[in-house]
């Protein structure tokens, strides 16, 4: 079975998690409602706000975020697949 590049597949789910939290937080502040600052990402990560500032702090913890996911996911799918009896090769 075919293993992960763990590095690769973190940072590739870093940069689509940071880069959704930075396109959320823009399209929120251009085409959203203004009045209401409370969104899940601000329960989660501390010093996001909807402002520019705040889709920075955002990309940053997303980045964090997603690369972590990551690299667990990554790891707990090659763990699985090293320990699978049966390995279909195409």
């Amino acid at each position: 079975m075919m293993r992960l590049n763990v590095k690769a597949f973190a940072t590739a789910c870093g940069l689509i998690w940071g880069g959704g939290v930075l396109a959320f937080t823009w399209w929120r502040m251009l085409f959203g409602d203004h009045g209401e600052d409370d969104t899940f990402f601000s329960k989660l990560y501390r010093g996001y706000r909807i402002t520019p500032i705040g889709s920075l702090i955002g990309l940053a913890w997303g980045l964090a975020d997603g690369f972590a996911g990551g690299v667990v996911f990554a790891w707990l799918y090659n763990t699985i697949a090293d320990r699978m009896p049966v390995k279909i090769e195409i």
